[in-house]
């Protein structure tokens, strides 16, 4: 095999806690991952020589920064593999919208150099070296929806029922930084236990600070909020909402304001590239 295209799929928070402080500064969380069947595509061709590339450049984003390349540098310097890739991205997924793309992309181009240059690592291997990228990088390696604490890297796999969700993105770009070192943030929230994930009333401890910050998002909460419960993922922008079936989701898309794009995905419990290399 010397192609392989693998989509690279978003997630949601379904609810997010910030439970404690840790004296790196990062945040110990409680969140449920909820994978979609929807996100950016990842096109791989082998290359016999150690060679990347990326293309097209993705807006805003310098090249040392690209996850993309940063993951199969990573893999080439851990495995010491001496092939390498062209890769193009079909990018679909925003930026700064609290849907884990780059991070999730970091994660496939893992997933998928691992298979194309048949190095053969386990997961659980592949999952460590991503968390060197990024806290919710081990969560799309093993390509499962999830309960995850931490900073978000200890996982336990979980079937959510099956459901679809519609995603909305206000015309905004949040800045994660800006939102944890926010003074507002709620830090102290009691945990919870797994067996009481699918209560209602589990909120995301981000949300009443990235309201008051981007009155897009607000406006995008409310709208949403006369069709349906919504809800922020991650520190945003984007929000959702969850519906029964396809059809009740797509109706709500079609009544959107010009201000608000959005999409409408299914919710899986295993990630669709995982699905196709039969992992």
């Amino acid at each position: 095999m010397s192609t392989l295209s693998l989509l690279a799929p978003a997630k949601l928070n379904l609810f997010l806690h910030i439970t404690g402080q840790r004296a790196d500064g990062y945040h110990e969380l409680q969140t449920l991952f909820q994978l979609l069947d929807y996100g950016d595509t990842l096109h791989f061709n082998l290359r016999q020589d150690a060679q990347l590339s990326i293309s097209p450049a993705i807006a805003g984003v310098a090249a040392e920064d690209n996850l993309i390349l940063r993951a199969a540098k990573l893999l080439q310097q851990y495995s010491g593999c001496n092939l390498g890739a062209d890769i193009q991205i079909d990018k679909i997924l925003p930026l700064g919208g609290g849907l884990g793309g780059g991070s999730s992309n970091a994660a496939t181009t893992l997933v998928g150099l691992n298979h194309l240059w048949q190095l053969q690592l386990p997961l659980h291997e592949l999952a460590q070296l991503g968390l060197q990228l990024g806290a919710d990088v081990p969560l799309f390696v093993e390509g499962k929806s999830a309960w995850a604490e931490g900073v978000g890297e200890r996982l336990t796999a979980l079937k959510i029922p099956d459901c679809w969700y519609l995603v909305l993105k206000p015309d905004c770009e949040v800045s994660t930084l800006q939102i944890f070192s926010n003074k507002q943030l709620t830090r102290n929230t009691s945990p919870i236990t797994i067996a009481a994930v699918f209560e209602e009333g589990h909120t995301n401890d981000c949300e009443p600070v990235v309201r008051a910050l981007y009155p897009e998002v607000d406006n995008a909460l409310k709208w949403l909020s006369l069709k349906t419960n919504s809800r922020l993922t991650g520190t945003g922008a984007c929000v959702f909402g969850q519906f029964a079936d396809q059809a009740s989701a797509l109706q709500v898309l079609n009544e959107l304001p010009a201000e608000l794009t959005g999409f409408v995905a299914k919710g899986v419990n295993q990630s669709p590239c995982h699905s196709k290399l039969g992992l």
